[in-house]
């Protein structure tokens, strides 16, 4: 994989790593997960698309974190590497959804393929638990922030059916173990994309003035509001497609799993994707 650093609008660095041969496609990755997660994506991809992937600001080999980012600052760095690299096609995962399909507001893309895209729809989800989670995380309590974002992110789900605080003892245990804080580490980039998703909520037509073709998939096995706010979208958007993906769930782009990677690819291509 190459790796060239290449400068943002407000002079920011960003690291774009590049691998494969074909049409450029520019990953996007969700909140909170380092760019090494969706390594098995490009190499899923490299053998039909040129892959881009960049970490966005505050993860490891990015810019850091100010406080000053908006949503403008995430697509001036996206609006450098379509620039730099003439992709017109994308692929945004979680929060990496939401950007790809505001960049479809502005940007000159021709193909926008999101995943389980983390994105506010007249309140669904409502993120409600924002402010717990940003003041565990200013409060150094990696074990409370984890349990309030995976009860509030996926409400019938595991951790959610758990007692609270047997949910935040879980988790305290979890962090013993190397994998699970290194990923705590990444909390902090987290609530700033999740409350400029919440500062975006509005009706699906928000997003009807997109003219790319778009992909919104989900996983049958991801939190049931990913797959409703997919098919709301799909019916807003010109050139919209909502597909459910059978067995996948929401690290499917991360896990390179075969079900995911087959219609993405299809899209990405151009051919037929059968929902």
């Amino acid at each position: 994989m190459r790796v060239e650093m290449i400068t943002s609008a407000d002079g920011s660095p960003v690291a774009l790593h590049t691998t494969g041969t074909g049409p450029d496609v520019v990953v996007l990755h969700g909140g909170g997960v380092p760019l090494a997660h969706y390594l098995p994506l490009a190499d899923a991809l490299e053998h039909r698309f040129t892959v881009h992937l960049y970490p966005r600001r505050g993860l490891p080999d990015a810019a850091p974190l100010t406080g000053a980012e908006t949503l403008a600052t995430d697509l001036a760095d996206l609006s450098a590497v379509l620039k730099h690299t003439g992709a017109r096609s994308i692929l945004g995962h979680g929060s990496g959804g939401f950007l790809a399909l505001r960049a479809g507001l502005t940007l000159p893309l021709y193909r926008i393929a999101v995943y389980d895209p983390t994105v506010s729809v007249n309140g669904r989800p409502s993120y409600d638990f924002l402010d717990a989670f940003e003041q565990a995380v200013r409060d150094g309590d990696p074990a409370r922030a984890l349990t309030l974002l995976s009860r509030g992110t996926s409400a019938g789900g595991p951790a959610a059916r758990l007692p609270y605080g047997m949910s935040v003892l879980v988790n305290q245990m979890m962090l013993r173990r190397s994998g699970p804080r290194a990923a705590a580490a990444l909390l902090p980039t987290v609530a700033p994309e999740i409350r400029r998703v919440r500062e975006h909520d509005g009706p699906a037509g928000d997003y009807a003035t997109i003219t790319a073709e778009v992909l919104l998939a989900a996983g049958a096995r991801s939190p049931e509001h990913f797959a409703e706010n997919c098919r709301t979208l799909a019916e807003a958007v010109p050139h919209g497609q909502a597909v459910i993906i059978a067995g996948a769930g929401h690290d499917a782009p991360a896990a390179a799993h075969d079900e995911f990677v087959r219609p993405v690819s299809r899209f990405l291509s151009g051919s037929p994707v059968t929902a």
